[in-house]
């Protein structure tokens, strides 16, 4: 032991023997191995009085483990129903929870993290005591239900609710919902929350006479009234935007770092810091399809793009989103959700690890921490079904596993929810705090109408099954733009499913995603063959047709004939 180090231990240990308060250990921090030799962070995420989520974290600070098995033992009627991270299961009152084949290293100083479903009636109390393979964890501190230190002063004060969307209403955008009343049976769900798109820097101060952002936070808080109102706000200007696709470029060349920051970032969060508005929910959704093309669309990969390429070496998609996360991160009022892309871009073996990863470089870059940021958003403004019924990765038909039909292609998954709740554990096992939550963005993802399956299809072979069966009726997972047959998904809810914060409406239904062919515009936007119903395809979409539906405006702009399909294939159906 180092002469520093023991030194710092008998100092600890003084301080302690004088003032009689036990020293909380910090894990990693020097001297924690010798104060506690492992901690237990216990918390109940959702509680709905007949059963509830929990997430727990366990820091080791002994000597590195290959496997670990920790105990605890409850004094109410709790029963454990089912678990993700760890093989969780229960003897009366006793809890065991193991680790799974993935996650069973646990480094000196090392963390990991899991979650479970369970049932109670009475009271749901936190267990007092919990075992790491036999040794006691937080003895130093009395147990997990202790206060916590006393936050860092620098830190934005703590009136942040762990789920943003729990109890109170969400923004309704008044220029979109005019829009959406103005179609014939639009008022049907004109009143849904959308998103509000800054998606280049004039959108801060109104665009043609539009809405500013202050504007917006007014009529939010006019619409609070006396409760909790959500106003959603996606930050979409990156130097370089969108590297592989053309219709949503941006304003700002592949260098322009610097503009970003000090002429959009700044004054956005110049804005939302004002008092003002300290009374609102502000949930930042941090930009969108920029981060998985790092991993997905970059040298040496079939799909590389020359921009994405780019955009990898200079750094600013990282440093950019890295700016943000601190800059906005810094309003105790602001949740921001990093986008995350959807299953079908992200769910494979060589993509998941890879892009939870580069997440984290992201959320540590430019001064910003994983305490930056709430949680992240899967989906937006794509079309992967919710959750598909009729088949599932584990199935075997006709002497092939599901994963290998055409449509899987030997995915991880079928869905935006299993996906979403899949990435919230991985992102936590990498270091993000275990309370993180997730959105879906089901504005589009509905696929109802006459064309929705009722039941799987056929056995006779592993693609008649999933095709017969599957709620996406895309040609391809990677088509992206104005798909023909879409409709709208699931409303606007809180809390939907365990680790799900919200299922939302980011992209605004009817705005297009792309032109269908080359429009003149000064928005920097230009135009991607797949938004072009007679395109053959690429790499990215295994060279299958388009699937776009024909004679779009360019993106953002209303498209009439996308609203009127999406509401006629909405499922559940409107009424």
């Amino acid at each position: 032991m180092s002469r520093t180090r023991t030194a710092l231990l008998a100092a600890m240990a003084l301080v302690a023997g004088a003032t009689g308060t036990a020293i909380a250990a910090v894990p990693g921090a020097a001297g924690a191995a010798a104060a506690v030799p492992c901690t237990v962070d216990y918390k109940v995420q959702n509680d709905w009085g007949s059963g509830f989520t929990a997430s727990v974290t366990i820091t080791n600070n002994s000597a590195a483990k290959s496997s670990w098995s920790l105990k605890w033992s409850y004094a109410g009627s709790q029963k454990v129903t089912s678990g993700w991270n760890a093989k969780v299961s229960q003897s009366g009152a006793n809890v065991t929870a193991a680790n799974e084949s993935y996650n069973g290293t646990l480094a000196t100083g090392g963390s990991t993290s899991f979650g479970f479903q369970g049932t109670y009636s009475g009271s749901n109390a936190v267990p007092a005591t919990f075992t790491l393979d036999g040794v006691t964890c937080n003895v130093d501190s009395g147990g997990p239900t202790d206060p916590p230190p006393d936050p860092d002063p620098t830190d934005p004060p703590g009136n942040r609710v762990n789920n943003p969307y729990s109890g109170a209403k969400v923004y309704v955008n008044p220029e979109w919902s005019e829009k959406a009343a103005a179609e014939p049976g639009g008022s049907r769900i004109a009143n849904q929350p959308t998103g509000v798109w800054l998606d280049r820097t004039a959108a801060i101060n109104g665009v043609n006479g539009g809405m500013s952002l202050r504007d917006h936070l007014d009529e939010a808080l006019r619409q609070k009234g006396s409760g909790e109102l959500v106003i959603q706000l996606v930050i979409y200007n990156l130097p370089g935007r969108d590297c592989a696709a053309l219709a949503s470029n941006g304003e700002l060349g592949p260098t322009e770092i610097d503009k970003y920051k000090t002429q959009y970032i700044d004054p956005i969060k110049t804005i939302l810091a004002d008092s003002k508005y300290a009374s609102l929910r502000i949930v930042t959704t941090v930009e969108i399809d920029s981060l998985p093309n790092l991993v997905t669309n970059v040298t040496p990969r079939a799909t590389a793009t020359p921009n994405c390429d780019v955009m990898k070496a200079n750094g600013n998609y990282v440093k950019g989103v890295g700016y943000a996360l601190n800059k906005l991160g810094d309003v105790a009022n602001v949740y921001n959700y990093v986008d995350a892309g959807h299953h079908g871009w992200l769910g494979w073996d060589d993509n998941f690890g890879a892009s939870a990863d580069m997440f984290k470089q992201a959320a540590t870059a430019e001064g910003a921490t994983v305490a930056d940021v709430h949680g992240f958003i899967a989906n937006t403004a794509n079309y992967s079904a919710l959750k598909e019924d009729h088949f599932s990765i584990g199935q075997s038909v006709a002497g092939k596993s599901v994963r290998e039909s055409k449509w899987v292609d030997w995915n991880r998954y079928t869905d935006e929810l299993s996906y979403a709740q899949a990435l919230r554990n991985q992102l936590v096992s990498i270091g993000f705090d275990s309370g993180i939550g997730m959105l879906i963005d089901t504005s589009r993802n509905g696929w109802g109408g006459a064309n929705r399956p009722t039941g799987p299809g056929a056995t006779t072979s592993v693609d008649t099954y999933v095709d017969g069966g599957r709620y996406d009726r895309r040609i391809h997972l990677g088509n992206w733009c104005n798909q023909s047959g879409a409709g709208l998904g699931e409303r606007p809810k809180a809390s939907p499913e365990p680790g799900i914060d919200a299922y939302v409406w980011m992209k605004p239904p009817g705005e297009s995603d792309g032109s269908s062919k080359a429009i003149d515009n000064d928005e920097g936007k230009g135009f991607d063959r797949m938004c072009d119903p007679t395109y053959t395809g690429n790499p990215r979409n295994n060279n299958n047709m388009s699937g776009a539906l024909g004679d779009a405006p360019v993106s953002g702009h209303w498209f009439s004939a996308q609203f009127q399909q999406l509401m006629q294939n909405a499922y559940p159906p409107l009424s």
